[in-house]
């Protein structure tokens, strides 16, 4: 473990090294290298004039996020773990060198109001019975994230948040305890469970309670901190004059089943350590119950999300080749073996199907060329087997060719009639200009074009904005003042604000204040990255500059593709691979870890300099772009291959870097 100290006194803000630390803010970060970096921003603004140390504990990245502490944040002190810790075990490390008087855990993916640590410590100092104090919360569009004050989960409160009366009835003070939602949002409060997105916390009842409880990996640790903290004898406030962005879930997806094991094992940890046996038994109970509940409804969505349009278009499709059989028998007098016609039909539906997802066919937004693509290469395929049958299993070109036609025409009328319907995902009558504007000054905003414009995305109209009130009208349609207007008049569908030209308070404050519809994203300084509310679950939601090719749906599936063909290959050859790779027992291992998707045969080379930030996440790889390049050292030239690779993928690429690298796939 490496830890990283330097000292600025730009940001202490004062040469007295005698003088008592006031705050210690610690940050554990894992592979967010773009949110810590805007969120590092908004702190190094927030702790002008408090003497302040900020420790940032790095849980084993494999992005850029190390690289890019020490070079644009020296001051930080940097805790360099080599292996995953969590969320307790990394603070708590932190916590253990703090001097400050304060602390404040802090998460990556958060932004803070220049103002919001001197509230934070004025109204701290002035109440010296609170041991824990959270703030407002709003999510990156504005919006008030419930979880700003929370009640304590009991058995009864999260049956009720379990069975969805908490979402049924938002402002009761029974059903919605668990985020206390008969409390108003605007005003203080004493509440019983703090948010571990931001926990400002008194160092000597840490010192008297305890530090955070390692038991808890992620989730869970907060809930018992708090509780510790109220048994303690001391308050837990909601603080709502000063405000954070917080963009919930980097790590874990909230929807994910891992999430929801992860998040209701730490509440069977922590009811097992609270409460009552009788309480606790029934606690489980329940948490049992939603673990079930939950994986089921999200095993089943996930299927039906993914599978329902595809079972429509096959069951379609077989409907309509059996209606054209019948017609076809009426006009030609023949008949067909009913057990032939079944079989058939079906394997036609399916190649039909297969080669539309192939194809792209079933991405969104839908495009109907290449539905069309996967038609026309399915009946291809389905002709040349039908040729090379033997003449005995053979029946009808016609059926075939008049099917291929008959399902053409419905597909396009049904996708037709969704765009119509405006099923999201289905606009196909005509593309949606996405229309920005953008805050900032003209350099800043022609930056952010830049970002956008070779993020490959078409039929983008840009607004500028200024972030004052004295501006160029030539360049600018109005100041940010009146952005709600310009939003109005100018259509506008996201707004992204420019972090160099506005305060954080500017941009929460001019973000709360949009239409719910409005998408919003910052853009920090000198960052090759534009991120907002919906990064956290889609990565290609990240405008980054040049990069984002491989993470297409297209390009992935054809990785995958990939992947897939030549582990089988390998399986057929294996006796013959055992002599070409130089280790024979981890290139077998390697290959069922590609074949299980754990791996890839090809990804990028994982070298310190790594510019992780700029590059979509892709599965670790066997091989790389420099794999097998002689005497290859140079980091710089190994990272300029990774952003060609991100940049500009094609499976032919994986094919040549595969072949020449046989001999390293037990790597």
């Amino acid at each position: 473990m490496q830890i990283s100290n330097s000292k600025n006194d730009s940001v202490t803000q004062s040469t007295d090294k005698h003088r008592l630390m006031k705050l210690s803010i610690v940050i554990v970060n894992y592979n967010v290298a773009y949110f810590l970096e805007q969120c590092l921003h908004s702190v190094e603004n927030a702790i002008e004039g408090i003497h302040t140390e900020v420790y940032v504990v790095d849980n084993a990245s494999v992005d850029s996020s190390v690289s890019m502490v020490k070079e644009k944040f020296p001051w930080v002190k940097l805790i360099e773990s080599k292996e995953n810790l969590g969320f307790s075990k990394g603070n708590n490390l932190a916590i253990k060198a703090c001097k400050g008087e304060y602390i404040l855990l802090l998460n990556p993916d958060t932004v803070v109001e220049e103002d919001t640590f001197s509230k934070c410590i004025t109204y701290m100092d002035a109440n010296k019975d609170v041991g824990g104090l959270g703030v407002k919360m709003l999510d990156g569009n504005g919006h008030f994230l419930p979880e700003s004050k929370r009640g304590l989960p009991t058995p009864e409160v999260s049956l009720y948040k379990i069975i969805g009366l908490t979402s049924l009835f938002p402002k009761s003070e029974r059903f919605a305890k668990y985020y206390l939602g008969h409390l108003s949002n605007e005003e203080i409060h004493s509440i019983e469970i703090l948010s571990g997105a931001y926990m400002f916390l008194r160092k000597s009842v840490l010192d008297e309670l305890g530090l955070l409880d390692e038991t808890f990996f992620m989730y869970g640790e907060d809930i018992d901190l708090s509780y510790r903290i109220i048994k303690g004898g001391y308050k837990n406030i909601y603080f709502p004059d000063t405000r954070i962005i917080h963009y919930k879930g980097e790590s874990t997806k909230k929807g994910s089943i891992n999430y929801v094991l992860i998040f209701y094992q730490a509440m069977i940890i922590f009811a097992n350590k609270h409460f009552s046996a009788r309480n606790a038994k029934l606690y489980n109970y329940l948490i049992n119950l939603a673990i079930y509940f939950r994986a089921g409804v999200a095993i089943l969505m996930r299927f039906i999300r993914k599978a329902i349009v595809p079972v429509f278009d096959i069951s379609l499709m077989i409907t309509l080749l059996y209606l054209i059989k019948d017609l076809y028998e009426d006009y030609s007098s023949k008949t067909y073996q009913s057990e032939m016609i079944s079989v058939a039909f079906s394997a036609y539906a399916l190649i039909w199907s297969l080669s539309i997802f192939f194809s792209g066919g079933y991405d969104k937004p839908i495009k109907l060329g290449k539905i069309i693509k996967g038609l026309a290469i399915g009946t291809l395929i389905i002709l040349t087997t039908y040729a090379l049958l033997p003449e005995d299993l053979r029946f009808s070109r016609a059926i075939i060719l008049l099917g291929f036609l008959a399902v053409l025409a419905a597909f396009i009328l049904i996708r037709i009639l969704f765009s119509l319907l405006k099923i999201k995902g289905y606009s196909i009558i005509g593309t949606k200009v996405k229309r920005f504007a953008i805050i900032g000054s003209k350099e800043e905003a022609e930056r952010v074009c830049s970002i956008i414009s070779q993020s490959n995305r078409k039929t983008i109209s840009y607004t500028f904005v200024s972030p004052g009130n004295n501006f160029d009208k030539e360049q600018f349609v109005g100041p940010v003042d009146q952005l709600n207007e310009i939003v109005i008049i100018y259509k506008i569908t996201e707004v992204i604000f420019c972090a160099k030209d506005l305060s954080s308070q500017m941009i929460i404050s001019s973000m709360s204040a949009l239409d719910p519809g409005i998408t919003c994203k910052i853009a920090p300084p000198e960052s090759l990255y534009i991120i907002g509310s919906n990064s956290i679950e889609s990565a290609s939601d990240i405008y980054m500059l040049d990069v984002n090719a491989i993470n297409k749906p297209n390009n992935k599936r054809s990785k995958r593709t990939v992947d897939i063909i030549f582990s089988i290959l390998f399986i057929l050859f294996l006796p013959l691979m055992i002599f070409i790779v130089r280790s024979p027992g981890t290139f077998i291992r390697n290959l069922f870890q590609v074949l299980f998707a754990k791996k890839s045969w090809v990804a990028y080379a994982m070298i310190p300099t790594m510019n992780g930030s700029q590059l979509p996440r892709i599965k670790e790889g066997v091989l790389s772009p420099i794999s097998g390049l002689p005497e290859m050292d140079d980091d710089a030239f190994a990272n300029k291959l990774n952003i060609i690779y991100a940049k500009d993928y094609r499976p032919s690429i994986d094919i040549r870097i595969i072949l020449k690298g046989l001999k390293l796939l037990g790597s």
